[in-house]
């Protein structure tokens, strides 16, 4: 049942990032064409500071999703109802707190903006502000499917509402050039989206609907603060790492070097979130594997979904650093091209982070909160230090170095040593030499499909064609030569295989409900 769901989830999310990943294309061509990317610019740096104003949220509902993967498998209504009121009043305090903390930003957004000619700032500023409250209302419902693995509910429901969102966006842009307008739609699609979910997990669940009468035990109580107050640490830590670059961008250079920024940070997301179709929906099923199973099981399917992992990562690391240019250059214009040496910096960025998916994974599923607390503040305080000093002296660049070098000297030693401590029991230098396997086939693969591209001169969408498909053959036959014989690539083929099956007997089963004519 957990591959089943699986599955399901992730051929859900793949088909949902496929209709996304074409809509934010034209969504993207539109409002740099009619608003400019100084716009852009500023719903970056906007959508930063909310992120900070966030971490009020502070791994919450982290705490209480671990804390239901146990209730959940044992069908405890009772427990899961407790948990669930606990997670709505939760987010309701949260909500009520963001934007207070949001209200009071307002006086000062001029700190944070340089070299801006945009009109009614503040008005933009509470727009975002509200789009941002209003889902906390409702977040716990989406949770729970996530939870109970059917998240391509959720995906599903997104889908349409992301269609008909972009739609109206694009409408509005092309016929009026209306910012504010195109905000004010967005927030009216998110707030129906929000309470289409919760009346669908209503029906799915109906026992939620009822009245709670017990509290929650003092055992399970104590077991959520101590991990909330882990979490509240490494979510700042991981928003002053991840979620400050914009902040620092327009603070210190300029609002339209964040837009030109957003565009590459567009392209890269698109990858991660393909990626990410496929591993936050495992991300369940591992919660599930953890609660129910031997170390040894766990660090089996650790091992698969790690091969999985540098296999995707590496690929889409090799396509960025190809493709991107040549694709911005086609799409809007080399005028939206930064240097070089900050592509480099940002695929090595999202190769890195990318490879502590699995890892990653299994820490958070495992509930090992409380061991590293401190080490995303660490990380935090070497980011900003090192980022707020490089981009005074060598510029955009110096903001995504000091990521680089406070990722590489933390997370990069810390989360290999306790899962491999703490869940799998084995020594961590087996990381690290598979690690540094992968590195060098990943780096003798890019080298080998980079020499083939570069007899392709990309001057039009032909050439740009040729030089994806030699990105997407080279990797994968190499990757193949070398995994085809390992235990992790058998079991990863016989998941595809059994994919392709159930797809046949669904279409089999289809074609037998049309009526011949």
């Amino acid at each position: 049942m957990r591959v089943k769901n699986s599955i399901k989830n992730i051929a859900a999310g793949i088909g949902n990032q496929i209709i996304i990943t074409s809509l934010s294309f034209v969504s993207r061509t539109v409002f740099i064409t009619y608003l400019g990317v100084e716009y852009l610019g500023i719903s970056g740096l906007f959508t930063s500071i909310l992120a900070m104003l966030a971490l009020a949220e502070a791994g919450i509902g982290s705490s209480i999703m671990y804390s239901l993967y146990k209730p959940v498998a044992e069908n405890d209504h009772g427990k899961i109802n407790q948990l669930m009121r606990l997670y709505r009043n939760a987010y309701l305090v949260i909500a009520l707190i963001v934007l207070f903390f949001g209200l009071s930003i307002m006086p000062f957004l001029e700190y944070f903006i340089k070299n801006s000619s945009i009109e009614s700032i503040n008005l933009i500023y509470l727009i975002f502000l509200l789009n941002t409250v209003v889902p906390y209302l409702y977040l716990h419902k989406n949770s729970f499917l996530n939870v109970c693995q059917k998240g391509y509910i959720v995906t599903g429901v997104y889908s349409v509402s992301s269609i008909i969102s972009t739609a109206l966006k694009i409408g509005i842009l092309y016929y009026t050039q209306n910012f504010i307008l195109y905000l004010v739609v967005e927030s009216f699609i998110t707030l129906t989206t929000s309470i289409i979910l919760a009346f669908i997990v209503n029906k799915l669940y109906p026992f939620l609907t009822e009245k709670v009468m017990t509290k929650l035990d003092d055992d399970t109580k104590q077991n959520i603060i101590r991990n909330v107050k882990a979490i509240v640490l490494q979510n700042i830590g991981v928003f002053l790492v991840f979620g400050t670059d914009n902040i620092i961008i327009s603070s210190f250079i300029s609002v339209t070097a964040v837009g030109l920024y957003a565009n590459y940070l567009m392209l890269i997301e698109i990858c991660r979130t393909f990626i990410n179709q496929i591993f936050n929906n495992l991300y369940h099923s591992v919660g599930n594997l953890v609660a129910n199973e031997t170390k040894e099981k766990v660090y089996s399917i650790y091992k698969v979904s790690w091969l999985l992992n540098f296999w995707l990562y590496s690929f889409f690391s090799i396509i960025l650093a190809i493709m991107l240019e040549p694709f911005i250059i086609l799409w809007i214009g080399s005028e939206f091209l930064m240097s070089e040496s900050v592509l480099i910096v940002l695929v090595i960025l999202f190769y890195e982070r990318g490879m502590r998916n699995s890892i990653t994974t299994v820490k958070t599923t495992a509930g090992i909160f409380h061991e590293d607390r401190f080490a995303p503040l660490c990380q935090a305080a070497l980011n900003l230090t090192f980022s707020i000093i490089l981009v005074q002296y060598i510029g955009i660049i110096g903001v995504f170095i000091g990521t680089l070098i406070s990722a590489i000297a933390v997370p990069f030693w810390t989360t290999p040593y306790l899962v491999y401590k703490k869940v799998f029991e084995k020594p961590v230098i087996n990381y690290f030499k598979q690690y540094l396997f992968f590195l060098v086939v990943g780096f003798g693969t890019y080298y080998s499909t980079k020499f083939l591209s570069d007899f392709i001169v990309i001057d039009n969408i032909f050439t740009l064609f040729a030089t994806g498909l030699i990105c997407l053959v080279i990797p994968n036959v190499i990757y193949l030569a070398i995994f085809y014989k390992t235990e992790e690539f058998i079991y990863l083929f016989g998941v595809f295989v059994n994919l392709l099956k159930m797809l046949q007997v669904k279409l089999k089963l289809y074609k037998e409900k049309i009526p011949m004519s």
